[in-house]
């Protein structure tokens, strides 16, 4: 364990623990809530918002990482500012919403900050192409998938674990992995299993772009690398078999809706909490396959990507077939 470890998680925990709890008496007094209705998954009234105090946390990591090494200062710098981009837009979204394109548009200048941060961190043009087209995916994924109580931010959380634990020594993404993790520990318990507070597109939006940022600052690309997909699966998956399926129907894919394998299933179940410990549980398995394999040759690796990506869609189109049949409403729990 790094030296000074102990007290970078508990710095970050306390940030967040104080922001959230600051953020929800804030969205309160401005009413800034999440009402119900037949395109959300819960039936009470819910501020949302409560992500801005991850993203305090992430620039307070980043900062004090430039202070610390400021041999990593160019790369940090442009992390710091494609998150300022992301979670400003997405603040504003959460007070007044926005049209698609104007998000869109800062999120491709954001992933271009973050392509940037790759090339500086040692990536070539593939990788830095890798990372622009993950984090444009990662940040709406994020958004797409936040829900239902604990469910984005218990994922970011394990996805930052293995992370913290597999990118390579010495490297910024180990600390930002860190602080990641510890940031959505501290939101947690506002969140589940009985939301208090929601992240809101401030910290959905967050979310995925410091995942991606991960990627870019402790991964330099190559199909060898792709290992990373594994634990990314369970949101990648739904949300892109799901965005699939509307297409095919014709449907305005482009709308709020609760279509989301998880949304039936938090429906089939009358409840959050199971639907949480179940992405959880593959999110857990997958990762550890990557853990196992990540230093295998990149053919091992794409083929177990594709396999497991094949079960996965398997599993997909069984589970939205018994949760859709037997939906009942729609509840929290």
């Amino acid at each position: 364990m790094p030296a000074g470890l102990s007290g970078w998680i508990l710095l970050h925990l306390a940030i967040v623990l104080a922001g959230t709890w600051l953020a929800r008496r804030y969205a309160l007094a401005r009413r800034l809530v999440d009402e119900p209705g037949e395109r959300r998954s819960h039936e009470v009234a819910t501020p949302r918002g409560g992500g801005i105090a991850i993203v305090l946390a992430m620039l307070v990591a980043l900062a004090a990482l430039m202070l610390r090494v400021p041999a990593w200062l160019p790369q940090l710098l442009a992390v710091a500012g494609g998150l300022l981009l992301v979670s400003a837009i997405g603040w504003i979204d959460d007070h007044r919403p926005l049209s698609p394109w104007p998000r869109l548009a800062t999120h491709a200048v954001a992933a271009l900050l973050l392509a940037l941060a790759s090339i500086i961190a040692g990536g070539g043009l593939a990788a830095s192409l890798y990372v622009f087209a993950l984090t444009m995916v990662l940040v709406n994924v994020w958004n797409f998938m936040d829900g239902i109580d604990g469910l984005a931010a218990s994922q970011a959380l394990l996805v930052a674990l293995l992370f913290a634990l597999a990118a390579p020594a010495g490297s910024p993404a180990v600390w930002v992995a860190w602080a990641l993790a510890s940031a959505c520990a501290g939101f947690l318990p506002f969140n589940f299993p009985r939301a208090r507070i929601f992240l809101g597109d401030v910290g959905s939006g967050a979310l995925g772009y410091a995942l991606a940022a991960l990627v870019a600052l402790g991964f330099r690309g190559g199909p060898a690398q792709l290992w990373v997909l594994l634990p990314l699966s369970a949101f990648l998956l739904d949300a892109t078999l799901t965005l699939g399926a509307r297409i095919v129907r014709g449907e305005r894919w482009w709308t709020p809706h609760v279509q989301h394998l998880y949304q039936r299933l938090a429906r089939h179940w009358q409840g959050h909490r199971r639907v949480t410990y179940l992405y959880a549980g593959w999110t857990l398995a997958a990762g550890g396959i990557g853990w196992w394999m990540r230093f295998s040759d990149a053919t091992t690796i794409m083929l177990a990507v594709c396999t497991w990506y094949l079960l996965g869609t398997g599993t997909w189109m069984w589970s939205m077939r018994v949760a859709t049949r037997s939906s009942k409403g729609v509840v929290t729990g």
